[in-house]
């Protein structure tokens, strides 16, 4: 199994400030790439073999956690989307999710730097526990047309809540796929916001 210990005090953690913040940029350049339309990344992207060895990783420290906290799940390592992804099934998983998915967050940034302290590679893990994110991205769906329906009737630009990375990049989706509007992000984290508005003629 994965070394899935906590570092405790006397080793070096110098590298996981800038390590969780170079994921949460890849998160926000996605989202932003979905506001303009662009898609995936340029850049290469890895083997379906290496991303499932991400997410395999990512899995081991995932059921590490779980052990030390006491808690029960089945764990699914997969690819889906050419991206590696960890879902975590079971009962009493809702504090793992915490509000608005706060604590499936930093627990989807811990799971990446277990990852790329083994690869020394940057990862794109999504990490979903109890369906939360499926879930969330059918609601996302729905505010996200509502929204739209409000620019074409009234005309006016809506703007949203502050969202993390990934819950713009489900609003942006959305939007994209309609015609007659057009979305973008603005603000800075962690209060930033997509606007809907109508395409200027």
């Amino acid at each position: 199994m994965t070394e899935t210990s906590i570092p405790s005090a006397d080793q070096s953690v110098d590298e996981e400030p800038t390590q969780i913040a170079a994921t949460e940029d890849i998160e926000a350049e996605e989202a932003d790439e979905a506001e303009a339309g662009t898609g995936a990344r340029e850049k290469k992207v890895p083997a379906e073999s290496e991303l499932f060895r991400q997410s395999e990783i990512a899995a081991d420290y995932v059921e590490g956690l779980l052990d030390i906290l006491d808690y029960d799940g089945d764990i699914d390592e997969l690819v889906s989307g050419g991206r590696p992804v960890v879902e975590v099934v079971g009962g009493r998983l809702q504090n793992l999710v915490g509000q608005r998915g706060a604590t499936l967050e930093a627990l989807q940034e811990l799971a990446r730097l277990a990852v790329f302290r083994q690869t020394g590679t940057p990862s794109r893990l999504l990490l979903d526990v109890g369906g939360y994110r499926a879930n969330r991205r059918k609601e996302l769906a729905a505010v996200a047309k509502n929204a739209v329906e409000k620019v074409k009737e009234y005309g006016e630009p809506v703007r949203l809540e502050p969202m993390s990375a990934f819950e713009r990049k489900c609003v942006h989706d959305v939007v994209n796929a309609m015609s007659g509007v057009e979305s973008e992000s603005e603000g800075v984290e962690p209060n930033r916001r997509i606007v809907v508005r109508p395409v200027a003629d």
